[in-house]
């Protein structure tokens, strides 16, 4: 990482040092009293008239030093020593706070910072290399994906690139659900549908429960036109349901990798569960429980002791004991009496199998908002075991998708097989109005993803907004270049220039982009990076509006160049975040 990228931050730690060395500096004259630790506050004023940092530390500092605000303020503005530092001047404001306003120097800084590292402007080394794993998608083999799954795709996609880019070493996985009772559905449907096409639609019933789509009949039909011997024949019907079951996954399973890397997203693994269940992973987990004594047997079944788990999470969280028992709290099902085991128990051997097996040391699960009774249990599980699940596995859990079509709403329902599948989708749209659409609202959010707006060409579609702001400096570059005019590079351009409103605003907004990486990563948001491109196309059309480049004094032309060029590398960088493209042309 370049320390120097958060310029903003380096800024803010700049007005820190120079306030303290100038009450150390007027302390040593006998202007104050010298010895104390005085901690004011940094921050960015509301209004940029009144500078680019509000400093308290005069506030913060008057009680200790039995003085007034404002004239131990005017002590520090006299000590105070800017040159060479990010600001060109300092003033006193209100009670007694010291406002700060940017050099120069500060602005050229920043279009110093991205021409250094253009492609990885916006790094750090808060991950500090540890491994993290974001899983995600993670849908039933059992069909097609749909719109909750193209949701949940490029929001742990994009997590996953903002934690590599904030300094983690992050890992791609897809949990394929390969065992179980789904894929014992699953076949079943498959099988219906086969007897169906070989006796007749109405010689065989279809199970209710059964999965409806018209894949479920094409996988009947192809597993019947590959067949080297009669159907159904002598064999019974579990038989034909395990290699139904088989041929269904070897069909989907490539599918569902192939859509995804249509859709930019290709994982560093697929694992699957059967894999635990044949290893003994799961069996092995589950007596782990048992031998710390989390387990109990009821009607030949064997149980979790979810309630006590629950209840000591909650405790060590703050919750007072009142608050705990009030809570509606149940035990789960590890082991069935048939000997089978559940799914949670193949959940919680398979997040044994990331921290314990894998070496993880934080584990993010992208989940649709329906899973939010499963998180807690989870967490508690793994606290049983030992392995700190409540602070070390991170549920992103994601609100529902609402399609849209030039405003009005398009129904669907998975259960009977009309949903909107992911490949469909991407027929009808561009990846990268997919990608942009579904990351554009936090998680936590529900989205409206108008299906008409997605392909319009205009301003009020976000991605075309975001992308016509970098065509457009392309376009302007190329046009200069015509004349002769090449991007300079950062030190041979007089900063001091740019100092119209649009133009610092532009500078400050690119100086910005650090600082969003590293909340994105921090709160798991990678949405923030989607608000980020649009208000910092948005400030580039009104500097291109307000301040001519081209045909203007050479020096002025230049400063002007470099910015727009400037920006263009940050649009493209942080698109590059989102797995969205950045053309040259529109």
């Amino acid at each position: 990482m370049n320390q120097t990228d958060n310029l903003i931050q380096a800024a803010r730690e700049q007005v820190a040092q120079l306030t303290q060395a100038a009450y150390e500096k007027a302390a040593a004259q006998g202007l104050v009293a010298g010895g104390q630790t005085i901690k004011g506050t940094v921050e960015v004023p509301k209004d940029s008239r009144n500078g680019d940092f509000a400093s308290s530390f005069a506030l913060a500092g008057a009680k200790a030093l039995h003085t007034n605000p404002r004239a131990l303020g005017q002590v520090i503005l006299d000590n105070l020593e800017l040159e060479g530092s990010y600001f060109q001047k300092a003033e006193i404001a209100g009670p007694g706070f010291l406002n700060f306003f940017y050099a120069p120097k500060w602005y050229g800084a920043v279009l110093a910072a991205v021409e250094a590292n253009p492609d990885t402007y916006g790094a750090s080394q808060d991950g500090a290399g540890k491994k993290v794993m974001v899983e995600f998608v993670s849908a039933n083999p059992t069909g097609p994906m749909h719109l909750g799954n193209a949701r949940g795709g490029v929001l742990g996609d994009t997590l996953a690139n903002i934690l590599t880019r904030a300094g983690w070493n992050a890992w791609k996985e897809f949990y394929v659900n390969d065992a179980g009772n789904q894929v014992h559905k699953f076949a079943v449907s498959i099988y219906a549908r086969a007897m169906q096409q070989t006796l007749g639609e109405n010689q065989y019933p279809f199970p209710e429960d059964g999965y409806q789509g018209e894949d479920i009949k094409d996988l009947a039909r192809q597993f019947l036109a590959q067949l080297d011997r009669p159907f159904p024949g002598e064999e019974s019907e579990e038989a034909w349901q395990d290699e139904m079951a088989r041929f269904g996954l070897a069909v989907n399973i490539p599918q569902m990798e192939k859509d995804l890397k249509k859709y930019g997203i290709v994982y560093d693994q697929w694992f699957l569960e059967s894999g635990l269940h044949s290893s003994g992973y799961v069996a092995e987990t589950v007596q782990m429980l048992a031998d710390r004594g989390w387990t109990y047997e009821k009607d030949g079944a064997l149980w979790l002791n979810t309630t006590q788990l629950l209840k000591e999470k909650y405790l060590r969280e703050g919750k007072t004991p009142e608050q705990v028992e009030k809570l509606e709290l149940k035990d789960d099902v590890l082991r069935r009496a048939n000997g089978f085991y559940t799914y949670f128990a193949a959940d919680i051997a398979y997040h044994r199998n990331k921290f314990e097996a894998r070496g993880f040391e934080l584990v993010i699960n992208v989940w649709g908002a329906d899973h939010h009774g499963h998180v807690a249990r989870l967490q508690a599980a793994l606290d049983g075991l030992g392995l700190d699940g409540s602070h070390r596995l991170v549920i992103v859990l994601m609100q529902l998708v609402n399609l849209l079509m030039d405003g009005e709403p398009v129904r669907m329902s998975k259960r009977t097989g009309k949903a909107i599948a992911l490949r469909d989708l991407l027929d009808e749209i561009s990846v990268d109005a997919a990608r942009y659409y579904f990351n554009n609202r936090a998680a936590t959010t529900p989205l409206d993803f108008d299906l008409g707006l997605a392909v319009r060409q205009d301003s009020d579609n976000p991605v075309y907004y975001v992308q016509y702001a970098h065509a457009r400096i392309c376009s302007l570059i190329a046009n200069l270049k015509q004349d002769g005019a090449a991007v300079p590079a950062a030190a041979e351009v007089q900063a001091a220039l740019l100092d119209t409103p649009e133009e610092r605003a532009l500078i400050k907004m690119l100086a910005q982009f650090p600082e969003e990486v590293r909340l994105a990563a921090q709160y798991y948001d990678p949405s923030r990076i989607n608000r980020y491109l649009t208000d910092l196309a948005g400030d580039f059309h009104r500097f291109y509006n307000a301040c001519r480049v081209r045909g203007i004094e050479a020096d002025l032309q230049a400063a002007r160049l470099k910015l727009a060029d400037t920006v263009r590398l940050v649009l493209a960088n942080g698109l590059g975040l989102l797995g969205v493209s950045a053309p040259e042309k529109m």
